[in-house]
C-alpha cells in the first residue's frame, strides 16, 4: 500500500522506459483481434508457411534431443554457413569464428549493437518513416535519437544532404534500412556510395539491417557493408524472419569487426545466454538451400505489389511504388482525417485493418501502411472495402 509521501510505482520505473510510448502497431492490432472478419494488411509476416523441408529439421532436431545451450556465438557450423551466405550473396567476407554473432531475431542484434557501443549522450543518426523500435532502442541505450525525415517524393530515399543537415561532433552512429519498413523504399548503390562517404568523412559506425534484404523486386540489392571502406566500420545485421518466413524461431544474426562482435556477445552472454538450438539447426537447413524458396515468394509478392499499387492509383490515392519488402504506403492526407482516425473508422466501417502512418514516426502523418502478405484474393477484396470507404468520405 502506498504511504503518505512515497512515489507511486510508476514514478519508480526507469525514466526512458516510463516515457516511451507502446508499439503503435501492437495497440492497433489488440482492437483487430477483437473484430471479426476482418481482413489484414496490418502485421508485418509472411502468409507463407516455413517451407516444409525447415520445419521438417526442426522436428528432427526435437526428436535428437537438440534442446541444450549452445555456444553464446551460437553453433560453429551455423556461423560457418551465415559467413559462407553473406560472402556469396554481398560479396564479404567474415570470420565465422570471431565476427558472427547468432542473435534471438534482428531486434536483439540492434538492441545489443545499439548499448555495446552508445556512451550516455551520444547522438544516433537514423530515418523516418522507419521500424517502430528504433527510436526506443537507442533509448534504451542513453543515447540521444536524431531522426532525417525522408518524403514520398524522393521515394523515401535518404540522402547525404539530409544527413548533413542532422550531424553534429557527437554523432556516433548511422542506423539504416533499406529494404525499409514501412514504405518499400530501397537505395541505388549511388545513393549508398554518397553516404559511404558521408559515414568515412565523419568517422561514424553504420548499423544496417538488411532483413529485408531478398525481398526486391526491380533491380538487385546492394549493402553498404561491400562498399568500399565500410566494412571495418560497419555492423550487418539481418535473420531469416521476412525471406524465410520463420518469425516464430526468432533467429538473427550480426556481421561485424571482432571487436563489436566481442562487445555485443558479452551483453547477449549476460541477458539472453544463447538463440534456441532447434532455430539453429532449422536455419541451417534453410541455408542448405534457400533460393526456390524464396524466389516462389518473391515472385508471389512481386504479383501483389504490381496488383495494389495499380488498385490505389484506380482509387485515386498517390503511392510511391515499393521497391522492396512487402510493404505499400499511400498517402491518404487528401482526406483530411489524422492517419490513426482514418484507418480506425477503415476498421469500423470494412474491416480493413491498416496501420496509421504515425506508428512509424511523426512524418507518417498522412499515410498508412498496407502490407501485401497475404492472399491476393484478400487484398483484392480489401481494395473493394476501401474504394467503398473513401467514396462516403468524398
Amino acid at each position: 500500500m502506498k504511504t503518505s509521501g512515497s512515489p507511486s510505482l510508476r514514478d519508480r520505473i526507469a525514466a526512458p522506459v516510463r516515457d516511451i510510448p507502446r508499439s503503435g502497431i501492437r495497440d492497433f492490432f489488440d482492437i483487430v483481434s477483437t473484430m471479426q472478419d476482418v481482413i489484414s494488411l496490418g502485421i508485418g509476416e509472411p502468409d507463407f508457411d516455413t517451407p516444409w523441408h525447415v520445419r521438417e529439421s526442426t522436428v528432427f532436431a526435437l526428436e535428437r534431443g537438440t534442446t541444450h545451450y549452445t555456444s553464446n556465438l551460437g553453433y560453429l557450423e551455423l556461423r560457418k554457413a551465415l559467413a559462407g551466405y553473406v560472402g556469396k550473396k554481398y560479396g564479404v567476407n567474415y570470420d565465422a569464428e570471431s565476427e558472427v554473432l547468432v542473435t534471438v531475431g534482428v531486434s536483439e542484434a540492434l538492441d545489443l549493437a545499439l548499448r555495446a557501443l552508445i556512451n550516455p549522450g551520444d547522438e544516433v543518426l537514423y530515418h523516418e518513416p522507419c521500424y517502430v523500435s528504433y527510436r526506443a532502442v537507442i533509448l534504451f541505450a542513453h543515447g540521444v535519437p536524431l531522426a532525417i525525415e525522408t518524403r514520398a517524393a524522393d521515394g523515401f530515399r535518404l540522402t547525404r544532404a539530409m544527413l548533413e543537415k542532422k550531424v553534429t561532433p557527437r554523432t556516433k552512429v548511422l542506423m539504416l534500412n533499406f529494404p525499409n519498413n514501412p514504405t518499400g523504399a530501397t537505395m541505388s548503390r549511388q545513393d549508398l556510395e554518397e553516404i559511404a562517404a558521408f559515414a568515412r568523412e565523419r568517422d561514424l559506425l553504420v548499423i544496417t539491417d538488411e532483413i529485408y534484404a531478398e525481398l526486391t523486386y526491380d533491380g538487385p540489392h546492394t549493402s553498404i557493408v561491400s562498399l568500399p571502406g565500410m566494412r571495418a566500420r560497419t555492423l550487418f545485421l539481418h535473420g531469416f524472419s521476412k525471406a524465410w518466413a520463420m518469425t516464430g524461431y526468432r533467429l538473427g544474426y550480426a556481421c561485424g569487426p571482432a571487436e563489436v562482435i566481442d562487445a555485443m556477445m558479452k551483453i547477449h552472454q549476460y541477458t539472453m545466454l544463447c538463440a534456441s538450438s532447434f532455430a539453429q539447426k532449422a536455419a541451417l537447413e534453410a541455408l542448405a538451400r534457400p533460393d526456390s524458396d524464396i524466389e516462389t515468394m518473391v515472385a508471389e509478392y512481386r504479383r501483389r505489389r504490381n496488383f495494389l499499387v495499380s488498385a490505389f492509383a484506380g482509387l485515386g490515392l498517390e503511392c510511391t511504388r515499393p521497391a522492396g519488402a512487402f510493404y505499400a504506403f499511400p498517402n491518404i492526407g487528401k482526406f483530411g482525417l489524422p492517419a490513426k482516425e482514418f484507418a480506425l473508422k477503415l476498421l469500423e466501417q470494412e474491416r480493413v485493418a491498416v496501420v496509421p502512418g504515425t506508428a512509424f514516426g511523426a512524418c507518417g502523418e498522412g499515410f498508412v501502411r498496407c502490407a501485401y502478405a497475404t492472399r491476393l484474393e484478400q487484398i483484392k477484396e480489401a481494395m473493394k472495402r476501401l474504394g467503398r470507404f473513401i467514396g462516403r468520405l468524398g
